[in-house]
């Protein structure tokens, strides 16, 4: 097994030397992480993109048992394993299409101008008690929070509450962040259940709305469905959001020149914020998968039952599929799409694209 820590700071801070160190290491390195335990992990693109197209072998579920949770994990856990991410079709694409119909009716590029408000709102107070400030505190974590109580249509009194569950849920780098996750889990589950009865009874506005219409209107989706997809918007939706703009905005501080191209032209935002998603890598791996049947991958001997994750840092700096990885090159297209990537791993474009809308609108700044 080999041994590495992910939540080292000396890795944290300059992650190119460790996954080149992983990377010769093999294609496919046997790690253990707190609380998941062993896990198989790729480090090259081909392997990563073996693992995420292949779902016959390489399955989330078994035997109805989740990858991601071992067997001495409280039930109150469930809550999260219930989202499309976590499932295997038919159902992946059952939760799919009516979390898709949902976000559409609720248009979040219609929120564009909100989203805008809220950033510039954010950018204005960050330096209000003085210089310097936390970005991540004052801005690149409140952003994606504020953005999605609007989205889900909040009332705005239970707004306070909600981010400070959210805060304890997506702060999970080892057992005390677990222990807090758990203690979080329950209150947050019991409000959004309310907010969903709500919904039913009296209509409203926001996305949990359109889940309750899509779901009066046929769509084959339970209530605690509905829950797990609010928990995945936190996911995909915050913590991408908060990493992508914090190491964004990490990387420009070291590269002033970079920074100064950006600003002359606020049109190669879109192009930018691609590579930064590469670069940054703000999603570090895949889910965990089950291998259905024993396998070679890469001149490794998989068994049947082992558990595999698709590292996708490792494979955003893989030589083979960029010539040079270790540069960020705002002004070309990377040799590696993020985008196709994410649409391997099963993520709805919809918790994407908010975070390019939000990214995007970080001009004033």
């Amino acid at each position: 097994m080999f041994r590495f820590d992910f939540t080292n700071q000396e890795y944290l801070r300059d992650p190119v030397k460790g996954l080149a160190k992983l990377r010769a290491a093999g294609p496919l390195v046997e790690v253990r992480f707190p609380i998941i335990g062993k896990v198989w992990i790729t480090t090259t693109s081909e392997m990563a993109g073996r693992v995420l197209k292949d779902s016959e072998t390489f399955t989330m579920r078994k035997d109805g048992r989740l990858a991601g949770l071992r067997w001495w994990m409280p039930n109150l856990l469930r809550t999260l394993a219930v989202s499309m991410l976590t499932m295997d079709e038919p159902d992946h694409m059952r939760l799919r299409s009516i979390v898709d119909e949902a976000f559409r009716r609720r248009a979040v590029l219609d929120m564009e101008a909100r989203i805008f408000a809220l950033a510039d709102e954010l950018a204005a107070e960050l330096f209000a008690e003085g210089s310097p400030a936390d970005l991540v505190e004052r801005f690149a974590r409140k952003l994606p929070l504020s953005v999605i109580c609007e989205l889900l249509g909040l009332p705005s009194a239970d707004r306070a509450r909600f981010m400070a569950w959210a805060n304890s849920l997506t702060r999970l780098t080892g057992l005390v962040g677990f222990l807090r996750l758990l203690a979080g889990i329950g209150p947050m589950r019991r409000y959004l259940e309310t907010q969903l009865q709500a919904a039913r009874e009296t209509g409203g506005a926001g996305l949990l709305t359109e889940l309750v219409r899509v779901e009066k209107a046929g769509g084959r989706i339970s209530g605690e469905e509905m829950v797990a997809m609010v928990f995945l918007l936190l996911g995909a939706g915050t913590e991408t959001t908060t990493h992508l703009i914090s190491g964004s905005v990490y990387e420009l501080t070291k590269e002033p020149e970079l920074r100064d191209w950006l600003k002359e032209d606020w049109s190669r935002a879109q192009l930018a914020i691609e590579e930064f998603l590469r670069f940054v890598s703000p999603v570090q791996f895949s889910k965990p998968r089950f291998v259905r049947s024993h396998i070679d991958l890469g001149g490794v001997q998989l068994k049947q039952g082992d558990r595999i994750m698709a590292m996708l840092a490792s494979a955003n700096m893989d030589p083979e599929a960029n010539p040079q990885p270790d540069k960020l090159d705002l002004d070309v297209h990377p040799q590696l799409q993020p985008r196709q990537l994410d649409q391997l791993l099963g993520q709805i474009q919809n918790p994407n694209r908010l975070a390019h809308v939000q990214h995007e609108n970080l001009a004033p700044m």
